[in-house]
């Protein structure tokens, strides 16, 4: 399957992509080694070659802290490999969060640590320009209204195509919006999933008015059982998927385009068939009655 008539596109800010992204962090860290380089080649192209048009990455996703930029680089040896159109793909990273010697963590949303992390991803992403990036956590040590100053910086300078933010809440959004201006603000990647919605269902809601495109992480509830045990874990959603002849995955990811058109969900994926699989569910129409139950999960 390729993009077509049949798949609408969605918004992210002038960004044009297709309504399912591809997570490729389980290409480098997660429950095992990192994959190997023509696994992961064959699992992005996989996800290129079934429609997908959207990549998410960040300078963090990596098999140990000495190798941060891992999975950019992953991303940029797959569309280097690729025999398909690469004009119209569109590569997302992030930047702020640190990882030292020790596998020590941290957060740093200086001018000076973003503007060096986002150099760093051009770098590793062999582009002179992110399409689309996040400051992916809140630093709670500075202003947030900082941050954003920074990363409007550094799309004047033309580093960056658009803002995005991650890990954020309405006030943090809001915040946003006001160094921005309404309209400056793409997207809002944050976890959402039915077993995890809690912190995430008003954000959800506020970007929809705003014109937010909201990227839901670990949108089927994650790689540690989560995504595979999803059915097991809501019976309404195994028998939907029983009644369509899909897998409960598809299920899910097409309910989350359901809750509006500025839902763009990014499932992971480090096999080929996982992420195909996904992408079908850019094509599953569910029932009204469907969607409602599935709603109830949330509720």
């Amino acid at each position: 399957m390729s993009t077509s008539d049949s798949i609408t596109p969605r918004r992210i800010g002038s960004l044009s992509v297709s309504p399912i992204g591809m997570g490729v962090m389980p290409l480098s860290q997660g429950r095992g080694d990192a994959a190997p380089q023509e696994q992961a080649r064959a699992t992005v192209h996989a996800a290129l070659d079934a429609g997908i048009t959207f990549l998410d990455t960040a300078d963090i996703y990596a098999p140990s802290w000495d190798t941060m930029g891992h999975n950019e680089k992953v991303v940029a040896d797959a569309l280097d490999t690729w025999d398909g159109d690469r004009s119209g793909i569109v590569v997302a990273t992030k930047g702020g969060i640190t990882r030292g010697e020790g596998e020590t963590w941290g957060r740093d949303g200086s001018a000076a640590y973003l503007r060096s992390a986002l150099e760093k991803s051009l770098k590793n992403l062999g582009t002179d320009a992110v399409d689309l990036y996040y400051w992916h956590r809140p630093d709670r040590s500075i202003r947030y209204a900082e941050g954003i100053e920074t990363l409007a910086a550094l799309k004047q300078e033309g580093l960056i195509k658009e803002i995005g933010i991650s890990n954020a809440n309405v006030e943090e959004i809001d915040v946003a919006i006001d160094v921005l201006g309404e309209g400056g603000l793409a997207a809002v990647q944050n976890q959402f999933s039915p077993t995890f919605f809690q912190t995430s269902r008003d954000e959800l809601k506020h970007c929809g008015e705003h014109g937010i495109a909201f990227v839901p992480w670990s949108p089927l509830g994650g790689t540690g059982g989560g995504a595979s045990g999803v059915g097991e874990r809501f019976p309404q959603i195994a028998r939907i998927a029983k009644a369509h002849d899909v897998s409960p995955q598809q299920v899910v990811l097409a309910w989350q385009l359901g809750l509006g058109d500025h839902v763009i969900p990014i499932p992971g994926a480090s096999r080929p068939e996982s992420i195909a699989d996904s992408a079908r569910a850019m094509t599953l129409e569910l029932t009204g009655e469907e969607f409602q139950e599935l709603c109830a999960i949330i509720a």
